[in-house]
């Protein structure tokens, strides 16, 4: 009688068993890569340095004590012309204090559709 040969069978199994693990492999891969592009669209797309210009001049503003409505209202107008942005600002002098500062607060509101962004800023001045 003839012995059946069954090592072929091993064989295919571990053939099946590895190209399911590349199949896995393939799509760990494919969706870093998009993860990774997502990310660097979405860090393309922060208006980071709006943001920072708003913040420069509101900082000025609150520190040489030019906080009135006609600024805020050429701000907001230029936010809107220029990038069809929301932009609302307070400044409250002297919000907080201790034994060595006094700190205005500043607090911003950003909204271009996309990106909505809040800040409170404490700016010291040394009593």
């Amino acid at each position: 009688m003839e012995r059946l040969d069954d090592d072929g069978q091993w064989i295919v199994l571990m053939g099946f068993i590895i190209s399911v693990g590349i199949f896995f492999l393939a799509i760990i891969i494919n969706q870093s890569v998009m993860v990774g592009q997502t990310t660097s669209e979405g860090v393309l797309e922060f208006p980071k340095s709006e943001i920072q210009d708003i913040r420069a001049e509101i900082l000025y503003l609150a520190e040489n004590g030019g906080d009135t409505t006609e600024n805020m209202t050429v701000l907001q107008n230029l936010a809107m012309n220029r990038e069809d942005t929301v932009l609302w600002y307070n400044i409250t002098e002297n919000r907080y204090s201790d034994s060595y500062y006094t700190y205005t607060e500043a607090v911003i509101h950003y909204n271009n559709g996309v990106t909505s962004y809040d800040e409170t800023y404490l700016l010291p001045k040394k009593e």
